[in-house]
């Protein structure tokens, strides 16, 4: 096999998602390309987790669909995680035969896997190490066996994770690890499930999510001051940049809560540095304010969104893409903010930066739209080369200009020169009320009308910048796909399966949402007859947003699906195939006739 699905799902304090890293520790070392994806149920402490590893002998783009290998320690938590952990009769199940369950009693909905494997996983565990455990290190065993693993990397994966631990709980392990070998070895499944090794030469890669990528990407943009409060699935950020800032000169501060997070934030861009804060949906709700005051003040921050389920507090450990709204229109007033969304892990480094660039650049505050798959998933990735990235400082006001300074003098481009505090000459009244080029309070319309106009105008460059934008595929064909965030991925595999079999179509995926690129778009929908976006929101959000500002093809539809229920390449395949075969009915049909219900 050279592409391999494997999820595990157990109770908190099973090891489940130790046993999914030290197994991706261990395919990066013989040369495999990988993702890990993980899930937690709901609960501020205990309750079930999960894991599914993709190993591939090319890159991965998705976690993929339905399981080939299903480890599950408990058929409870196993179910609690439904379409995540999705599984076939050509599943191989692996359940321990302590569950109570057996071949007559599966609770699957009548589906019957061809081959299930039941082991005595906690048995094997008291056995070897004295403690039940160390269930994960026996699995390990099983699937190094199973999979044709070098037992080597797992050891030496289990040797650095338990070394701190002492001798005897490590010895233990390396038994429990030994036990899981030998058995694979002596009960060989009946499908082979044995990955090809890779075709390509070992060459270093790393291990990373995209929280990590997001935190190291915001200090190779010279990020010094981040303001925040701990949130899931953001609050990593936090964690990483508190560990590695301060090398730079930088600090980190854990606020009281969002609204004095991000407020110390925007305090640190008017000082003059690079500042950034980090959140998910609830916490962006609470600083939309802080937010608009940076618009008004024309005053460059960086505010990461990692999306969860929503409303309110929603799904704090699962995935969604619906905070689209919250970041375009979340603001009163006349306000217009770039909204970014990077596609994968190694993708975040670089579009941080580019985060950091823009609001130096247009002097604004940029929210970048991760969510929780590409935040917390880990992935196996070729090094970053910071040197092929270049930053952007803002624009500082020139000995002239300070002579008689003006902050926010009326210019051409909508952008005036920055001073700030310390700054001989420069000093000037920042505040959230309409102010006049001066920066002094006024009421007048048609100041007021001025200002818009300077604050909005700026970003017309923005809205060329084609290189934001990812097309692949056939230009000249009449299908179209659109895809953002985590769910391009998909697209982009699902696009290489239907090409495959003869289909023409184009695919899009916008980094940039917000403000909308209509030239960029209109170029792309111009030879189309039909296009679909994807994303996973109840609503369809990207899809409405579009409609809003763009003339679209005469079908233009949307696959939306909430959070928590995973999408896959062969949704997507299915629903292109259904598109297609619509167009060759009717090229053109009403464009009334195909809108979204909802």
């Amino acid at each position: 096999m050279n592409d391999l699905i494997i999820g595990m799902a157990g109770s908190g304090g099973d090891g489940i998602i130790s046993a999914g890293e030290s197994l991706i520790g261990a395919v990066a070392a013989e040369g495999y390309y990988g993702m890990l994806t993980k899930s937690y149920g709901p609960q501020i402490r205990g309750g079930e987790s999960s894991c599914r590893l993709r190993v591939s002998t090319l890159p991965v783009l998705n976690p993929g669909g339905s399981l080939d290998v299903a480890v599950i320690l408990d058929w409870d938590d196993f179910l609690r995680f439904g379409s995540e952990l999705p599984v076939t009769e050509d599943t191989v199940i692996i359940f321990d035969v302590k569950s109570g369950v057996d071949r007559t009693s599966l609770p699957l909905n009548a589906l019957w896997p061809k081959v299930l494997c039941g082991v005595p996983l906690e048995d094997m565990a008291i056995k070897a190490a004295g403690v039940q455990q160390a269930k994960n290190s026996v699995i390990l065993g099983l699937l190094a066996g199973w999979l044709g693993l070098s037992p080597d990397s797992l050891l030496a994966g289990l040797r650095k994770k338990f070394a701190r631990k002492g001798d005897e709980v490590l010895q233990g392990n390396e038994r429990a690890f030994a036990a899981g070998l030998g058995h694979a070895r002596v009960n060989p499944l009946r499908r082979n499930l044995r990955l090809d090794r890779p075709a390509a030469p070992l060459k270093r890669r790393v291990i990373a999510d995209g929280n990590e990528l997001c935190a190291k990407g915001a200090i190779a943009a010279g990020c010094t001051f981040f303001g925040g409060y701990p949130i899931t699935p953001a609050t990593e950020i936090m964690q990483h940049l508190q560990t590695d800032i301060w090398e730079h000169g930088g600090v980190v501060l854990q606020a009281e809560d969002e609204i004095a997070g991000v407020g110390a934030a925007l305090g640190a861009s008017f000082a003059g540095k690079k500042a950034m804060t980090a959140t998910s949906g609830p916490g962006l709700s609470l600083k939309t304010e802080m937010l608009g005051l940076a618009s008004v003040t024309e005053l460059p921050l960086v505010c990461v969104d990692v999306q969860r389920g929503g409303p309110s507090t929603g799904m704090p450990t699962k995935c969604e893409q619906a905070d689209l709204f919250a970041a375009v229109f979340s603001a009163h007033g006349d306000t217009v903010r770039p909204v970014l969304a990077p596609t994968t892990v190694a993708d975040t480094y670089g579009l941080t930066v580019e985060a950091f660039n823009l609001a130096e650049q247009y002097q604004t505050p940029v929210i970048l739209l991760s969510d929780q798959d590409i935040a917390q998933r880990k992935e196996i990735i070729d090094p970053v080369d910071p040197s092929r990235l270049s930053l952007v400082n803002r624009l500082e006001p020139t000995p002239e200009e300070l002579k008689d300074y003006t902050r926010f003098r009326l210019t051409p481009s909508g952008i005036s020169p920055l001073s700030h505090p310390g700054m001989k000459g420069g000093n000037y009244l920042a505040a959230g009320i309409e102010h006049d080029e001066h920066g002094a309070p006024t009421a007048n319309g048609e100041i007021h009308g001025e200002m818009n106009h300077k604050r909005l105008v700026k970003f017309l460059p923005l809205r060329q910048r084609h290189d934001l934008f990812v097309m692949e595929g056939d230009p000249d064909s009449p299908l179209g796909i659109i895809a953002w965030g985590s769910v391009a991925g998909i697209a982009q595999e699902a696009l290489r399966i239907v090409r495959a079999e003869g289909l023409d179509a184009r695919l899009m995926i916008p980094k940039l949402l917000y403000p909308i690129a209509e030239e960029v778009f209109a170029d792309f929908f111009a030879p189309l007859t039909r296009c679909i976006v994807f994303e996973q929101s109840h609503q369809g959000q990207l899809y409405r947003l579009i409609r809003m500002w763009v003339k679209v093809p005469p079908q233009f539809e949307s696959y939306a699906r909430s959070g928590a229920n995973p999408l896959s390449p062969e949704d997507f395949v299915s629903q292109i195939r259904k598109l297609s075969r619509a167009g060759l009915r009717t090229e053109h049909a009403d464009r009334a006739d195909f809108l979204n219900p909802l």
